[in-house]
């Protein structure tokens, strides 16, 4: 009597080629063996279903009716595996409705998320989009839960589990801010014009991130003077328009801030950081072909803006 816990499920597939070709050198060839190893095969198969399953007959090797009995179901059990070991099908940005969850910061939202749909539109016309905030519930549950696909965030985040999967996105030169009318500033800044001007700077929501400039200027036992801390890039902006305040943000956004309010990007001192993205996805997840597509879209787009900034 055999059971499932003590059969060896190999021995499916030399049954399955034995009994439709009852010819045991055939059978040996179409499954790379040996004879003497088909055999040997044979004899477990017939001890582990306690039947003969295939005897030599006037009429060649035949199949017994237990053999013919299994024969069906065995089958079946094997193209239910094969079908399963089959690769995903690809992902059709054309006629996919995959709606994805983007957690990011305000800079890729409001900078970048505009030219990268567009981009994707007329290639993936019915895939849908939602931008999330990176908050520590997203990073420590959010991507396994799958509630959102993909963090698109600072290189710099804290408190993250291990074993996400994490790599290099983009990176974005840091400039200053300041109001057009803010005469006290030139075009460029020292060291010591930039800390002794007032600053507005982004609230460290949830501590998620450590400010890089910070840490740039305490490497240099210096310290800003921030008199306003914002939860977003443009609110931050419309301080600084109307002050005497400057702040420091990626120079993609304070050309475009400078399209819109009155302010100006100003040259940062020399040694300034840089903003410094990254992909964030999780494990149990990063192989399945729409995220596989999604990432590779980012990557794709962030080396052809980089190119494109480069010769602006």
């Amino acid at each position: 009597m055999s059971s499932l816990r003590n059969f060896d499920l190999n021995l499916l597939r030399v049954f399955e080629t034995l009994i439709v070709e009852r010819h045991v050198t055939r059978a040996a060839e179409r499954l790379h063996l040996s004879q003497p190893a088909l055999s040997h095969a044979l004899k477990r198969l017939r001890e582990a279903l306690d039947d003969p399953l295939l005897l030599r007959t006037e009429n060649g090797m035949q199949p017994t009716p237990r053999a013919l009995e299994l024969l069906p179901s065995v089958q079946q059990a094997l193209a239910l595996v094969q079908e399963s070991l089959e690769p995903p099908a690809p992902f059709d940005p054309a006629t996919s409705r995959h709606h994805f969850v983007i957690a990011t910061t305000d800079f890729f939202e409001e900078v970048l998320y505009p030219p990268f749909l567009a981009r994707l539109r007329p290639q993936a016309p019915n895939v849908t989009f939602e931008i999330a905030l990176i908050t520590d519930e997203v990073l420590q549950a959010g991507l396994e839960r799958r509630q959102v696909d993909l963090v698109v965030g600072p290189e710099a985040v804290t408190g993250m589990p291990r074993g996400l999967v994490r790599e290099t996105w983009m990176s974005e030169d840091l400039v200053c801010l300041a109001a057009r009318g803010n005469a006290g500033i030139e075009e460029r800044l020292s060291l010591a014009q930039f800390i002794d001007h007032p600053q507005v700077a982004l609230s460290d929501i949830s501590g998620l991130q450590h400010s890089k400039v910070d840490a740039w200027l305490a490497s240099q036992h210096c310290q800003r003077r921030v008199i306003s801390r914002n939860l977003n890039y443009m609110a931050a902006a419309r301080v600084v328009a109307s002050s005497d305040a400057i702040m420091v943000l990626p120079r993609q956004m304070a050309r475009m801030f400078a399209k819109m309010l009155p302010v100006r990007p100003v040259e940062p001192p020399p040694g300034m950081p840089r903003l410094d993205m990254q992909l964030i996805q999780h494990p149990l997840y990063a192989k399945e072909r729409p995220l596989e597509w999604l990432r590779q879209q980012l990557l794709d787009f962030a080396h052809d803006f980089d190119t494109s900034s480069a010769l602006a």
